[in-house]
């Protein structure tokens, strides 16, 4: 990571000198570590902010080159939020840092590369007294809600030697529309090349695809010119395959205009593909059946969505809106990339976030997300563990902590390290850190020493829930009223958590032989306070237990019988459970 940071100071230093943004381009690709690309968007932008408005200008520019073709969008977003959490800092150095910042993230959805709901995303996870919230309210409020605003804008740090991006996707229009009235290849390729925009291309590609789609007359000659753009060298396969796939992102939004656009699309890549103009790879992007382009999409989306659902809760604490929020999203499949992106989201954070993360993980457990969900989302942040660390120095040890916490939560048990370590390769960071996991869970006092490792967050932590729930079911046992009781359970405020309170209600009513604990589980029920899903995973984490509770319980396995039969009878629990129980 600290060379690349070297690099790329040399690679913006060097294009504010020469202005030549192919050469910034090509030695950001060759560069490699994409992966750190929302860090160069960061650099470049706060590095001209201390600059004059000839490299303001430079610098959107260049992002607006760079965009899609070689920095990802999901990674300008990326870059431009690490911005306004960092403009606190920036504005000790530049008086005039919101200000500017705001300028260039109006210029960036005015460029079309920042989304406007960006706007309404950054709101939601910045709190309203940073300096980052001033710079969103006033990009609204004095660039995009004025009057002519594009054009105001783009003109603020008063242009460049450079053509805008505005002014270049008006003269592709231009070309594009000339080139079908006169259907003149030759001359199409000469204005396309003299734009000198090689690496915007892809926008050729995109607006020449759409107009095929818009004016099925059109599409014959549409499809001769992209290929003998690709047959000359003129647009590159890169570029090439980046227009066809920004048309295939934007394909439901172009529905609205042309109902056909779909069904369009899909008969004009295969025309291409077997025409030799079009790569092959877009098949593994675009997948024609559309099954792998939309899984491909979802994730993407889920992955967009679970990072402002991870934000929000570390600015609110609420865990009960962020279970709704994930059941909201409907994607239990990706509950590993989940625990993968919180955790690398808190390690780069403060000991309160990651007590909050640990926190949530239990809350989680039983509730959404199944012991498989939790070791592979482990599989995931361990096999990445060497690049995590090239970005956060501690990333290990905090790795570890993270792993042993969850033993000593319940939420993973000890063996499953076993499962974890065989799933990753001998001698790397990630087994390095699962045996350093080992160490901290077999230490003297391990349960104590974890739990407070980062000091408590927030909320309640695991152990305290649990402890409230033992003396709240211990003093109803001796004759307790059920209202008191159920008051209790609703101050706990843990909604997600009350299969804990299921089962050691059961437990203690084999213990003490009292069924009178059945009578509050009823009422709990009846209330609406302990639902049907926090019911079954209670009953279900008594039954998986039932061998080690028949140790000091002889009648366990009986009394459970009768328990689980009478909830089965009233409703309680899922009908499915009676199957897993025999099982």
């Amino acid at each position: 990571m600290n060379d690349y940071k070297k690099s790329v100071v040399s690679i913006i230093d060097e294009y504010f000198s020469t202005g030549d943004v192919k050469v910034a381009a090509s030695d950001l690709r060759e560069l490699g570590s994409s992966e750190y690309h929302p860090y160069f968007t960061k650099r470049l932008v706060s590095m001209a902010m201390d600059r004059h408005d000839k490299e303001k200008e430079m610098a959107s520019v260049l992002l607006s080159a760079l965009y899609a073709d070689v920095i990802l969008p999901d990674q300008i977003r990326d870059g431009f939020i690490r911005l306004l959490r960092s403009v606190d800092d920036l504005a000790v150095d530049i008086l005039d840092a919101v200000n500017v910042l705001a300028l260039f993230i109006a210029r960036a959805i005015v460029d079309e590369i920042l989304p406007p709901v960006f706007l309404v995303r950054s709101k939601k996870i910045l709190p309203e007294s940073c300096k980052g919230f001033q710079v969103i309210v006033t990009a609204e409020k004095s660039y995009l809600s004025a009057p002519h605003h594009a054009e105001l804008v783009e003109k603020k740090w008063g242009g460049s030697t450079h053509t805008t991006v505005e002014e270049t996707k008006k003269k592709i229009s231009e070309i594009l529309k000339e080139y079908v009235e006169n259907g003149d290849t030759y001359e199409a390729c000469r204005c396309i090349r003299e734009l000198g925009v090689s690496f915007f291309h892809h926008e050729v590609v995109k607006r020449a695809l759409v107009l095929a789609m818009d004016s099925p007359t059109a599409e014959s000659l549409v499809l001769k010119l992209l290929k003998e753009t690709a047959e000359e060298g003129l647009i590159s396969s890169s570029q090439m395959v980046k227009g066809f796939f920004r048309v295939a992102e934007s394909l439901d939004d172009l529905a609205l205009d042309i109902p056909s656009a779909k069904k369009l699309f899909d008969s004009i890549v295969p025309k291409a593909i077997s025409g030799g103009w079009l790569d092959d790879s877009f098949k593994i992007t675009s997948d024609q059946d559309g099954e792998k382009s939309s899984q491909d999409g979802k994730l993407r989306q889920y992955k967009k969505d679970t990072v402002n659902i991870i934000q929000e809760y570390f600015l609110s604490d609420d865990i009960p809106e962020l279970i709704r929020s994930l059941q909201d999203l409907g994607a239990p499949e990706y509950n590993p990339v989940f625990l993968k992106r919180l955790i690398t989201l808190a390690l780069d954070r403060k000991n309160r976030e990651k007590e909050m993360a640990s926190v949530l993980l239990s809350a989680l457990h039983m509730e959404l997300f199944s012991t498989e969900d939790f070791i592979n989302g482990f599989i995931m942040l361990l096999e990445s563990a060497e690049d995590t660390a090239l970005d956060i120095m501690d990333a290990s040890n905090e790795l570890a902590l993270f792993l042993a916490r969850a033993v000593i939560d319940d939420v993973l048990a000890p063996l499953n390290l076993e499962d974890i370590s065989t799933k990753l390769p001998p001698k790397s960071t990630g087994t390095e850190t699962v045996r350093s996991a080992r160490s901290l869970i077999s230490a003297r006092h391990a349960g104590e020493r974890l739990l407070r490792s980062w000091g408590g967050g927030t909320g309640w932590i695991v152990e305290d829930a649990k402890d409230k729930i033992s003396k709240l079911l211990e003093e109803y046992e001796t004759g307790g009223v059920t209202s008191e009781a159920c008051q209790c359970i609703r101050d706990l405020g843990m909604p997600f958590f009350n299969h804990e309170v299921v089962k050691k209600a059961l437990v203690m009513a084999m213990e003490k032989q009292n069924d009178r604990l059945l009578n509050l589980l009823e009422e709990c029920f009846g209330e609406g306070l302990i639902t049907t899903n926090q019911m079954t995973k209670g009953f279900g984490r008594v039954n998986d237990s039932l061998d080690d509770l028949s140790l000091d319980i002889p009648n366990a396995k009986e009394k459970f019988e009768l328990y689980a039969s009478h909830a089965m009878d009233n409703g309680w629990i899922l009908p499915e459970f009676g199957i897993s129980a025999t099982q």
